[in-house]
């Protein structure tokens, strides 16, 4: 297989790549080459993908049996590239977003998705990968639309699971958010990769919800696995949803891989992801995601933070009014 990947040096778009050479494809990468380095078996050629000419220049007039595209800003950059490699391409593959359904009405592909504008220069992120979904769409009719929700593993430069895994490590009472049960809805990185690559090897077409089943792990799984990991001795302190949201604290961020189960956020991670078990998606327990992840930490260190991307984490300080006075926290420093 002739694989092309647009990106490619950064989380998701380097499982791709590795997934693809550790089956003896052959793979082209185009990036602008500002961060990461890619495997020397990687052919790359260097471009900024928001200049046509300069894209135009580095695809060439080569053809691939698949294409990948992991974009995420401005929808007319992921129309262009789409449009230059019409003709050039046998499967085409997007990485977009669970983000792209209607807030609060999302539980399999077939609910209703937010507006998106292919021509677009930005707009928040569910438009965005709408847009981007809809130019793609434009060229390629059959183009396979991943759209997984929280995505872990090895190489994520997005702050979740290596705040908590830096968290665990300061030690102290730790805060621990809502119910132990609460289910967590999530894909490793490598697991996505690897679903993509059959899939489109497969022909298949269409948005698919690349996510675990809703339980698959749960808040108090994965937080035990991150003590596990880094050999802590933190001690999980539960705090229920009322006195966290009476402190102020914002889901998602503040405490990354959790939200409330009520309000805007009911049903989030309980999604319908029959499709993409149907379709061949394993996902490893999350005890191996969580140590995979701090080995890679403890060799790489942590990522510096994306200018595209919120910090992630509970300020010390709020975890302090949150366990009480005389509680002795430790900066989980990067």
């Amino acid at each position: 297989m002739k694989l092309l990947v647009l990106g490619g040096t950064r989380f998701v778009g380097r499982a791709v790549i590795t997934e693809a050479l550790d089956r003896g494809w052959s793979v082209t990468a185009i990036h602008r080459g500002l961060t990461g380095r890619l495997p020397d078996a990687v052919e790359a050629r260097f471009a900024d993908r928001s200049d046509p000419s300069a894209l135009a220049s580095a695809l060439g007039a080569d053809h691939w049996d698949a294409v990948v595209d992991t974009w995420s800003g401005a929808p007319r950059v992921a129309t262009l590239a789409a449009r230059l490699l019409r003709g050039r391409a046998g499967h085409y593959g997007y990485i977009s977003s669970a983000s792209v359904y209607q807030p609060g009405q999302r539980e399999a592909e077939a609910s209703p998705v937010v507006a998106g504008d292919p021509e677009a220069d930005g707009g928040d992120y569910a438009a965005i990968k709408r847009g981007a979904e809809l130019g793609i769409l434009e060229s390629f009719p059959d183009a396979l639309l991943a759209r997984p929700g929280l995505i872990l593993g090895p190489g994520e430069d997005i702050g979740r699971l290596p705040w908590w895994l830096a968290r665990a490590a300061a030690g102290g009472p730790m805060v621990a958010p809502g119910a132990p049960d609460r289910p967590l809805q999530y894909v490793d990185v490598r697991d996505l990769a690897s679903w993509l690559l059959n899939a489109l090897v497969n022909g298949r077409r269409g948005p698919v919800d690349v996510i675990s089943r809703s339980g698959h792990a749960t808040t108090a799984t994965l937080l035990e696995a991150c003590l596990a990991a880094t050999g802590s001795t933190a001690e999980l302190v539960w705090i229920d949803e009322e006195r966290l949201a009476a402190a102020g604290v914002e889901p998602w961020t503040q405490l990354p891989c959790w939200v409330p189960t009520t309000g805007e956020y009911a049903g989030f991670l309980e999604a319908d992801t029959t499709l993409a078990a149907r379709t061949g998606l394993s996902c490893r327990p999350v005890a191996q995601t969580v140590t995979d992840t701090w080995a890679w930490l403890q060799t790489e260190g942590f990522p510096a933070q994306r200018p595209d991307r919120p910090v992630h984490g509970l300020p010390p300080e709020l975890e302090r009014a949150l366990l009480g006075d005389g509680s002795e926290i430790r900066s989980a420093t990067r």
